[in-house]
This record gives structure tokens, C-alpha cells and sequence, in this order.
């Protein structure tokens, strides 16, 4: 693997992993016409969804802060005898509707994660995938306005996003544009629903380096390529921190159209491929 292979990916996993287009989706097809071995990528891949992780904490990095100072009040209240006290404070419910969220995502994974991997092999499951990505981002581009802040949020909500969340471990299926979905469709309000994407994605992207990460190093790391890894992983962090400002803002504003046709021309694009290839 190249520099300019390394930066490449890089940029598609910060920019793909926060924008509604499949970060998956896009590296199974570069890593396709690239030509790059898998097992030689795949210890790359799980650092580059660190790379996107920092991101995260970087943009909302007040919120976890207070999540995490919340999370040493709980344990407090528990030992004391006050009890969970959900409804206590924002931030704490937020705390427990991301960790709600977050069971059918680790459960999907679990059970289906051989299956999604097989599916990063077929470049025609990805752009099947990518189609039903256009499709929840235009059902998205409809809905109308929703005010639900936390407290209006339910439990049957957030296992709802959580359950979108899962679906798109999928290769084409956009993580950030299923959760937003599920989100919406819940009825929360816009700006909401796009920091609860996000921030529920934390433990989502550790749970899957958790699971990968074992075989994507157990043959070890060639050394050679720590130069165009430590290129790619800084690229993906940075282009993380732009993606995500923009999602924030195309949200706002309601305008997913431009993702959505992205998504199905890139889909027309691969099937066509298929189609001339075969």
C-alpha cells in the first residue's frame, strides 16, 4: 500500500464515515479497484475508524466530557442508595439512552458479523446496499418538523436507532444516515438527532475495533507501512472533523438530495461495472 493509497482511504473513511454515503461501502470499492490485498488492509482499516473516532471526541468533546463526569456521579448515587435517577439531568439520560442504543447494535454484530464481512467481497451487495442508503436518506429529506429533545426521546427510540445502526454494518448502508433516520422518524428534533448519531456511534466504532482487531493483528504489522498508516489515520481524523461539521449543517438546512443521488449514481456506476464485467 501506497502514501497516496493510504491517503486516499483515509480521507474517504473521515469524510464517508460521518457523511450519509457508507464509509464501509466506499472502502470495500476502493480496496476493489485498488487492488489492495484485504488481509494486507484490514489492520489499516481498524486504525483508520480510530482515526474517525478522535473526530468525535474532538467535535463533541464538552458533551463526553460531561457524560463521563456524569457516569462517576452515577456510580456515586448507586453506592449511596439514591439509585439510577435517569430523569435526574440531561446529560444522564442522554448517558442512558446511548447505552439503550448501543445493545441491539453490539447484538447485531455479534451474530452477523461473518455474514456483513462475506458481503464486503461483492462490490454488487455494496451497491445494493448504497441504494437502500439513498433510499433512507430521501424518506430522511421528508420528514417534517420534529421537536423532541432528550427527555422527549424513549427507550422504544433509541433501541430504534440502535437497531438502524446495526443494519448498516451492511457494506453500502450509511451508519450516520441510518441513525439519523431513526432519529427522525422517532420524532427528534433536527440538531438532536444528528449529535445522538454521532455520539452513539462511539461505541459502536470501539465495539467493532474490539471485534476486529484481534485478527487484523495477529499476523502482526509489516513496518513498512507505518508511514503511509500514520498518513492515513491523521487524514481520516481531519476529514472526519470537516464531515462532521458539514453533516451538522446539511441537516440544519434539510438538504440530503445531493447525498442521495451521490449515493445511487455510485450505485449505478458499480452494478454497471458488474453487469460489462461479467
Amino acid at each position: 500500500m501506497t502514501f497516496f493509497q493510504a491517503i486516499i482511504l483515509g480521507l474517504i473513511q473521515g469524510l464517508a464515515e460521518f457523511l450519509p454515503i457508507s464509509s464501509s461501502g466506499h472502502l470495500a470499492l476502493l480496496q476493489y479497484f485498488f487492488g489492495v490485498d484485504s488481509e494486507q488492509v484490514l489492520p489499516f482499516a481498524v486504525l483508520l475508524h480510530l482515526g474517525t473516532l478522535i473526530s468525535v471526541f474532538i467535535i463533541y468533546r464538552k458533551d463526553i466530557g460531561d457524560l463521563i463526569l456524569e457516569l462517576g456521579r452515577l456510580i456515586k448515587d448507586i453506592f449511596t442508595g439514591k439509585g439510577l435517577r435517569i430523569n435526574s439531568n440531561p446529560t444522564r439520560r442522554l448517558g442512558f439512552m446511548i447505552i439503550v442504543a448501543t445493545i441491539p447494535t453490539g447484538v447485531m454484530g455479534i451474530l452477523f458479523n461473518d455474514f456483513f464481512n462475506n458481503l464486503y467481497l461483492n462490490i454488487v451487495a455494496v451497491a445494493i446496499g448504497l441504494i437502500l442508503t439513498g433510499i433512507i436518506l430521501a424518506v430522511a429529506e421528508k420528514m417534517g418538523k420534529s421537536d423532541k429533545d432528550v427527555y422527549g426521546m424513549k427507550f422504544r427510540h433509541a433501541l430504534f436507532v440502535g437497531v438502524m445502526q446495526g443494519i448498516a454494518i451492511c457494506p453500502g448502508i450509511s451508519r450516520s444516515g441510518s441513525t439519523l433516520f431513526g432519529g427522525l422518524i422517532s420524532g427528534l428534533d433536527r440538531k438532536f438527532a444528528v449529535k445522538f448519531a454521532f455520539l452513539v456511534s462511539i461505541p459502536s466504532i470501539l465495539g467493532s475495533v474490539v471485534l476486529e482487531a484481534p485478527a487484523a493483528f495477529e499476523q502482526g504489522m509489516d513496518m513498512s507501512l507505518l508511514g503511509p498508516v500514520i498518513a492515513g489515520v491523521i487524514v481520516s481524523a481531519v476529514s472526519g472533523i470537516i464531515a462532521i461539521k458539514w453533516m451538522i449543517k446539511v441537516v440544519s438546512d434539510k438538504s440530503l438530495t445531493g447525498f442521495t443521488i451521490y449515493v445511487w449514481l455510485v450505485a449505478a456506476a458499480v452494478l454497471g461495472y458488474a453487469l460489462i464485467g461479467a
